[in-house]
């Protein structure tokens, strides 16, 4: 009988810290003056973490082994490996790998100007893979063969594009929307100005992207106008369903590349984890281009704030671009976007 009392209460004391835990409360966020939950701040989305789930990759929520593999394989610790050994070898007084010299016209960008994060993303604490939770494979679900449907980036937008005015370039190089896709919808991370800043009204919020400086501004509880023009960043709705910023967005200027058309809809989820991080999350409906809605979730960690964007420095970016075209004309070479800012990386090994 002692024995059993004894047992029982070791029990009891070893279980305690697991109930204690279970038990604590959840994260409550603060609340605007008019009672809105507060989401206002700087915040990034800078990650090593990919919307789609890389190949080799065995599930949505990863262990620490399998996040050093793709840590290793990534395309940008592999730029940075390779930089690192060319310093080396100029160090050391031997051959170079000559990725970093003016000379080498397909290196445009070296790792000092990307800005992409440090580490994969975390979510809950833990590592993911992807940023798409649905389908269960991580990958965009594209209409097969439906070429027209997949967002352009930035080399394929750009490639055997005409340069006799300004306006046959392409959207981002004009300077009208960025090419990282902005501040959406959807939201995403790319190679550098990942920052944001969101703000609040009582009657609106807004979005700005360091990204171009692209703004999206939500008015709350409005109404869709349905003879609106298509806009840069969509026709964006927002609604608050407890500690949640819902915004639903249609219409979305074709011209941008956005992962939705005219008559698709994003419906994007911003709620406060902690003080310092926001789950972003998002569904991605548009029957035009997918097999099946889609839905993905991201953090946003808070970030000191974005830098001026400076999308053509000097103003001279443009009319450099069309003079060297002429070049191209005069010297019978095709115009078009070259393979830069990676070339010469070796392939993601296993």
């Amino acid at each position: 009988m002692k024995y059993s009392l004894v047992l029982a209460s070791v029990i009891a004391v070893l279980a305690a810290p697991a109930a204690l835990a279970q038990a604590e409360p959840k994260y409550t966020p603060a609340k605007t003056s008019w009672g809105a939950p507060d989401l206002q701040g700087f915040f990034s989305s800078a990650s090593l973490t990919t919307m789609q789930r890389p190949d080799g990759a065995s599930s949505l929520v990863i262990s620490e082994e399998e996040r050093n593999k793709l840590f290793n394989r990534n395309i940008y610790t592999r730029v940075a490996k390779e930089e690192a050994e060319d310093q080396q070898a100029v160090t050391s007084g031997k051959e170079k790998l000559a990725l970093l010299t003016d000379a080498n016209p397909d290196r445009a960008y070296n790792r000092y100007w990307m800005d992409p994060g440090a580490d994969l993303g975390k979510i809950d604490g833990k590592y993911r893979s992807s940023w798409i939770v649905e389908p269960a494979d991580g990958k965009i679900p594209y209409i097969k063969g439906n070429r027209s449907a997949r967002p352009a980036s930035s080399e394929e937008e750009f490639a055997d594009r005409l340069s006799d005015n300004p306006e046959d370039r392409g959207i981002p190089e004009r300077c009208i929307w960025g090419f990282t896709g902005g501040p959406g919808p959807v939201l995403n991370n790319a190679l550098y100005n990942n920052n944001y800043q969101i703000v609040q009204t009582p009657d609106h919020v807004m979005i700005v992207a360091e990204m171009n400086h692209d703004v999206r501004i939500i008015p709350i509880n409005a109404t869709r106008n349905p003879n609106a023009v298509p806009k840069w960043g969509g026709d964006s709705i927002g609604h608050y369903e407890g500690n949640t910023l819902v915004v639903e967005t249609t219409n979305v200027e074709p011209k941008q590349n956005s992962y939705i058309d005219v008559k698709g809809k994003v419906t994007e989820r911003f709620t406060r984890a902690s003080n310092d991080q926001i789950v972003y999350q998002y569904t991605v409906e548009d029957p035009a281009r997918y097999t099946q809605t889609w839905k993905g979730e991201m953090p946003l960690n808070a970030s000191q704030g974005p830098y001026e964007y400076a999308c053509h420095e000097g103003n001279y970016s443009m009319f450099n671009l069309l003079n060297g075209a002429r070049v191209f004309e005069r010297e019978g070479r095709k115009n078009g976007m070259r393979k830069q800012i990676f070339a010469g990386v070796a392939e993601a090994k296993e």
